[in-house]
C-alpha cells in the first residue's frame, strides 16, 4: 500500500493557512500582554524586556534549531519550517494594522490564542513543517522515540513560563499557563503517530 503524499499546492496552502492561524493566536496573546512557551515564549520575554521587534526576535531565536532540523528531519522539513517561521514573524508584525483590538480579556486571549496556535501547529505538523525551536525537538523525539509531541511540548512550555514568574503579573501568568495548556492539549489529543499518514 502506497502512502499518499501531499502535493506542492497542498503544502503551500497548509503553510500559509497554518502560519496565519498561528499568527492570529499570537496577536491575541501579545495584545493581552501574555506569554506562551517554547522559543516563541523566549521571543516574547525578549520583546517585553527590551522592546525588540517581536517578529525579528522570533526568527532569530529559532536559528540554532534549524541545524538540528537539517541533520535529523531532512531538507524539505527544514526549508518548510524556515518559511513558516518567517511567515509567522511577518504576519505577527503586520496583522495589528488589520486587526484593531482595543480591549481583550486575558483569559479569553489565552483560550482563543492557545487553541488557535494549537490548530495552526497541527496543520503544519501534518505537512511536515513546524514553528521551529522546540517544535523541531519534540517532533524529532516523537519520530525517533515515540514520545507524544503534545506532552513533551507541554513540559518545555511550562518550564519557560515558570522562568517568567518575576517578569509577569500573577494574573497574566495564570492566563499564560492556561493558554499553553490548551495549546498542548490540542496537540496531545489530535497529533498521534500513525493517525495521519499523508506527508
Amino acid at each position: 500500500m502506497n502512502t499518499p503524499r501531499h502535493t506542492l499546492f497542498e503544502d503551500v496552502q497548509a503553510l500559509l493557512t497554518g502560519a496565519l492561524v498561528v499568527a492570529v493566536g499570537l496577536v491575541l496573546i501579545k495584545q493581552a500582554g501574555l506569554l506562551t512557551g517554547g522559543t516563541t515564549g523566549l521571543a516574547f520575554l525578549i520583546h517585553y524586556g527590551s522592546g525588540a521587534n517581536f517578529g525579528l526576535t522570533l526568527f532569530v531565536v529559532n536559528l540554532p534549531f534549524y541545524l538540528l532540523a537539517w541533520r535529523r528531519m531532512g531538507r524539505a522539513f527544514t526549508l518548510k519550517t524556515i518559511a513558516t517561521v518567517l511567515l509567522v514573524a511577518v504576519l505577527t508584525e503586520t496583522l495589528p494594522a488589520l486587526i484593531d483590538i482595543r480591549r481583550i480579556d486575558p483569559f479569553f486571549a489565552a483560550t482563543a490564542g492557545g487553541l488557535l496556535m494549537g490548530v495552526g501547529m497541527l496543520i503544519l505538523f501534518r505537512h511536515r513543517a513546524s514553528l521551529g525551536g522546540f517544535n523541531i525537538l519534540v517532533l524529532y523525539l516523537q519520530e525517533r522515540h515515540g514520545w507524544r509531541a503534545g506532552k513533551v511540548q507541554m513540559a518545555l512550555d511550562c518550564t519557560i513560563l515558570l522562568a517568567a514568574t518575576q517578569l509577569v503579573a500573577p494574573l497574566l501568568l495564570a492566563a499564560s499557563v492556561l493558554g499553553a495548556v490548551l495549546l498542548n492539549f490540542a496537540l496531545a489529543v489530535n497529533h498521534r503517530p500513525g493517525r495521519y499518514v499523508a506527508f
